[in-house]
């Protein structure tokens, strides 16, 4: 009875620790590459704009940083003109 309890314990042990960092080293190189070309997979899925649709999202974007940044910096004068009379009172 105690035999088989020992034969037990030797076959649920876990692998050496000496083996855990072998691994780790072998197995490296997989696992930094892996991310990338599974990146490089789902690259080849995407639908890429026409040069059209580009330039016609570019000239939005350009347009809506020209439009935000007239209203902060009419926001920003607003309240440096507020701070100056809070300031004379």
């Amino acid at each position: 009875m105690a035999d088989e309890k020992n034969v037990q314990k030797k076959a649920d042990a876990k692998p050496a620790t000496g083996n855990k960092f072998v691994n780790f080293f072998k197995n490296l190189p997989a696992n930094i590459a892996r991310p990338f070309r599974d990146m490089w997979h789902e690259l080849k899925k995407v639908t890429w704009p026409s040069k059209k649709d580009l330039i016609n999202y570019t000239l939005i974007v350009l347009a809506f940083i020209v439009f935000m940044g007239v209203v902060i910096g009419l926001l920003d004068l607003g309240s440096s003109e507020l701070v100056r009379l809070l300031i004379r009172i």
